[in-house]
């Protein structure tokens, strides 16, 4: 029986995926900002723009903090397979069936 060892090659994302990804929020983000603050809403129903503000705010960093999460788990997870994975070598290699 033949275990093969698999090297695992962490991904990296290329400098234009990174590039186009923050170019993508930075646009979203002015975009949304610019629409709250031209939103024709004056006097009494200024609120409006104020809560649609709070609201942008608490969507962006809402993202970032789920982004982080998502990346967490992934990386807790990929810790305990590397954990596992050692735990089955050594005992691998310490059965010889032959002895």
């Amino acid at each position: 029986m033949s275990v093969g060892k698999e090297i695992a090659v962490p991904q990296q994302h290329s400098t234009a995926w990174v590039v186009q990804a923050w170019a993508a929020f930075l646009v979203s983000v002015i975009a949304m900002t610019v629409g709250v603050i031209n939103l024709p809403a004056s006097g009494t129903n200024s609120w409006v723009k104020g809560y649609l503000g709070m609201g942008l705010l608490f969507t962006v960093s809402s993202t970032f903090t789920l982004g982080k999460t998502v990346r967490d788990i992934h990386e807790s997870k990929k810790l305990t397979s590397k954990v596992e994975e050692a735990r089955v070598e050594r005992l691998l290699a310490e059965h010889h069936p032959l002895k």
